[in-house]
């Protein structure tokens, strides 16, 4: 079975198978020639060899940015390159490390200024799928123009190059690294330096973070029977079960997507009853979700539904990194909510929330098979995508 973006569904999966730990690089990259004739060659619109698992078809592209090897090169230059921070520290890679499939260990992200984010580093494996890109909004689809967001904008300040661009497009046009790759990646535009071919090559580098190759993934696709223990197995049928539903919000093969009700955009962002600051279902002001952008009350506290690929390894938890770690995590679901004692900060019961999804309604499990989830989501881990030279950092 071949699984594309626009045929991936919860049905057909189900069918199928029932302090920020910076990666930071503070000296500039070398520039010198030795430098430059270590980064593999390429031609223009040379395809990129995708190496994908047999059940699985390469992530959907805008006709406007195909995906070459060249410009996959560079994008991943650029992934890892701290001059594209005002600082000239931070890069894609301090906030989206790959040893962590492309998050971080921190609750929040750090911005050039020490300004903190609002919301936990999502994943990026497998990021090519995804219909939308934050926590919060469900219309940002486009890794293009997503890719300005870090580098540009002002709440929070991440990266802070706004209004330092031509700084940025004088140095990378400095590096003979970069005079070489530009034009081999963008031929007919002359090679032209600039936020669109910069974004471009970006968004064509992570469409390549594709992680399909987990234990999960040999056993349910690969037909390898032995691939996991019988723990997973049976947290499998648990996961998938009547009593837990919880494929009912992590579905589909990235087990990132809520089964439809409307078919709207919003389908994905949920309320797990995290908080209920108020008695009314209310979020910390800073953190409302869905809410701030649509204005409208019922939308609350919902938030994207995140990927559960390579989840033993992205910790902490939540939109806001609230929840240290997977036990933590499983704890929230079975009481249906979280309650955060009187007197403490964002103190409410979760559980009780008016405005938290009609799924989260709790459950009970016993030691063993508390252990048998635990050990299914590992089973969800692939190390070979963790450790891939491929997405690895090119400067060192």
């Amino acid at each position: 079975m071949k699984l594309t973006r626009s045929s991936l569904s919860v049905a057909a999966f189900l069918a199928a198978s029932v302090l920020t730990v910076w990666q930071v690089s503070s000296a500039q990259p070398p520039t010198d020639a030795t430098a430059q004739a270590q980064h593999a060659t390429t031609t223009p619109f040379e395809p990129y060899a995708w190496d994908l698992p047999s059940w699985v078809e390469p992530p959907a592209e805008p006709a406007v940015n195909p995906t070459t090897a060249a410009k996959v090169e560079l994008g991943r230059r650029l992934f890892y390159d701290g001059r594209l921070s005002a600082d000239s520290m931070r890069s894609c890679a301090s906030c989206h490390q790959q040893a962590r499939s492309f998050s971080d260990a921190s609750p929040f992200s750090w911005g050039v200024t020490g300004e903190l984010t609002a919301r936990n580093t999502m994943q990026l494996a497998n990021v090519g799928y995804s219909s939308s890109l934050t926590w919060t909004n469900p219309y940002l689809t486009s890794l293009e123009l997503q890719a300005r967001t870090p580098m540009l904008g002002n709440h929070p300040v991440e990266m802070g190059m706004a209004g330092r661009e031509d700084q940025l497009f004088a140095d990378l046009s400095a590096d003979p690294i970069y005079r070489d790759l530009f034009p081999k990646a963008f031929p007919q535009d002359g090679g032209r330096i600039d936020l669109t071919s910069i974004t471009q090559a970006l968004a064509a580098f992570e469409r390549t973070l594709v992680s399909a190759r987990s234990p999960y993934d040999a056993y349910r696709f690969g037909g390898d029977a032995n691939a996991i223990a019988d723990s997973a197995k049976r947290g499998e049928a648990l996961f998938f079960g009547a009593r837990l539903k919880c494929h009912s919000c992590h579905g589909g093969p990235w087990f990132n997507a809520a089964e439809p009700e409307t078919g709207a955009a919003s389908d994905n962002f949920q309320n797990n009853g995290l908080y209920n600051t108020d008695g009314r279902g209310a979020y910390p002001s800073t953190n409302t979700g869905l809410a701030a952008l649509t204005a409208r009350p019922e939308d609350m506290g919902r938030f994207r539904i995140p990927s559960l690929r390579n989840i033993a390894v992205t910790g902490p938890y939540m939109h806001d990194g609230s929840l240290p770690d997977l036990a933590a995590v499983l704890d929230h679901y079975a009481a249906g909510g979280r309650v955060i004692a009187s007197g403490e900060r964002n103190a409410g019961d979760g559980r009780a929330s008016p405005l938290k999804s009609p799924l989260i309604a709790g459950f009970e499990l016993s030691a063993e098979e508390r252990a048998d989830v635990l050990a299914f989501l590992g089973s969800l881990t692939d190390e070979r995508f963790l450790q891939d030279a491929r997405f690895g950092n090119p400067w060192k």
